[in-house]
C-alpha cells in the first residue's frame, strides 16, 4: 500500500519539523510509529481539534483533508487558524470533496486573499492560499 500522505511531506526537507495533528486518536496512535519505523526523526504526531492544542507553532506549510461534514463556520475558523499560525510566505493546501470546491474558493479568497485550484477531480479537489 502507498504510504500516509505524511510521510512524503516529511521526506522532504528533513531540516524542517512536521507536526501532525488529528482529532482520530487510532490514527495517531500508528503515526508516530510509522514515523520511527520510516526514519522520520522530524515527525510527530499530537491529538488536537485542529489547532486548539499547537499553542503559539509557526509554519511555513499546512496541509489538510476536510472533513466533509462540517459546518461553514467551523471551515473559517479552522483557516482564519491556519493563517495566524502561518508565517508570511506560507502555504496551506487542503483536499476537500468537489462539491465544496466554490465555498473553498470564496473562503481561501477572504481569509488569504487568494486561492489557486490545484487539482480536480469527479470526487476531490485540491487548493491553495499563500500568506502573503
Amino acid at each position: 500500500p502507498p504510504p500516509p500522505p505524511a510521510q512524503p511531506i516529511a521526506a522532504l526537507p528533513p531540516h524542517r519539523e512536521l507536526l501532525l495533528a488529528d482529532t482520530d486518536l487510532l490514527a495517531l496512535e500508528d503515526a508516530n510509529p510509522n514515523a520511527d519505523h520510516n526514519r522520520l526523526a522530524n515527525a510527530k504526531a499530537m491529538l488536537s481539534d485542529g489547532l486548539k492544542h499547537i499553542g503559539e507553532e509557526r509554519f511555513t506549510l499546512a496541509v489538510t483533508n476536510l472533513p466533509a461534514k462540517t459546518s461553514n463556520e467551523h471551515y473559517y475558523l479552522f483557516f482564519q487558524d491556519i493563517y495566524e499560525h502561518l508565517e508570511t510566505g506560507g502555504h496551506c493546501y487542503v483536499v476537500v470533496i468537489s462539491g465544496l470546491r466554490n465555498f473553498i474558493k470564496r473562503a481561501f479568497n477572504e481569509v488569504f486573499g487568494n486561492h489557486k485550484k490545484i487539482k480536480q477531480g469527479k470526487h476531490y479537489t485540491v487548493a491553495m492560499a499563500d500568506k502573503e
